[in-house]
């Protein structure tokens, strides 16, 4: 059975969700709160979101960078904003579908359903090994040598960008806008404390297979030679 976290914070929306989805088979999930999205996300794992642009405490766009930066769960923007604008702009920032309110309950469900079959036959992208490190994009955890790499949320956060995105370079600006968000107010040290601390997390991983160089004047890289599935 599929699990679908269904973030919104109107009772009544929520609900008429629920009922339509739990009707067609999914095992569903309800958040109401912008602040406890990313840790229900961890607990339940689901298979799809189903995720309101308009939240208290953090939106709907911030918290789908978050999620893109720890998994390719697929996403489905819910919002009454009919601009195209928006959507090219949800799309672009990783959705995968867009939901304009009010809504047809029958029409989410077939949504969802397609956003779903979709993933399925993506789901070898989920994924991928760097020689002896193992990247599990779904569960957001990585494994050297069958042994998972224990890290703290953001640190893995960072090490999952720049695995997705090997042999590039990115400035300390560039990773705290990706990785901490655009509202960090933090010293840019940040990234070079994480990259120590994965660097240390990764000491057993063969340097012919991969490293995080520094570039200096210029920032960080994921280098890697080889890349499989």
């Amino acid at each position: 059975m599929d699990k679908i976290l269904v973030v919104e914070d109107e009772m009544a929306i929520s609900q008429v969700l629920k009922v339509y989805l739990k009707n067609s088979g999914y095992d569903i999930k309800q958040v109401f709160d912008g602040k406890d999205v990313l840790q229900v996300f961890a607990d339940f794992q689901p298979d799809l979101v189903l995720l309101d642009v308009m939240l208290p405490n953090q939106n709907g766009w911030t918290l789908l960078k978050e999620i893109r930066q720890i998994s390719m769960c697929p996403v489905i923007m819910l919002t009454a904003l009919d601009d195209v604008q928006d959507k090219l702009q949800g799309l672009h920032d990783g959705a995968d579908d867009y939901i304009t309110k009010p809504f047809i309950g029958d029409e989410v469900v077939a949504r969802v359903q397609a956003v779903l079959r979709r993933a399925s036959s993506a789901k070898t992208n989920l994924k991928t090994s760097f020689g002896d490190l193992m990247i599990d994009y779904k569960a957001h955890r990585m494994y050297l040598f069958d042994e998972e790499v224990e890290l703290t949320p953001k640190d893995r956060a960072l090490l999952l960008f720049l695995t997705k995105h090997p042999n590039q370079t990115f400035t300390r600006e560039q990773l705290l806008d990706q990785v901490w968000g655009f509202d960090y107010e933090g010293s840019d040290r940040a990234v070079d404390l994480a990259i120590k601390r994965i660097r240390k997390a990764l000491k057993n991983w063969p340097k012919n297979q991969g490293d995080i160089y520094t570039l200096r004047g210029l920032g960080y890289q994921l280098r890697v030679e080889k890349q499989g599935t």
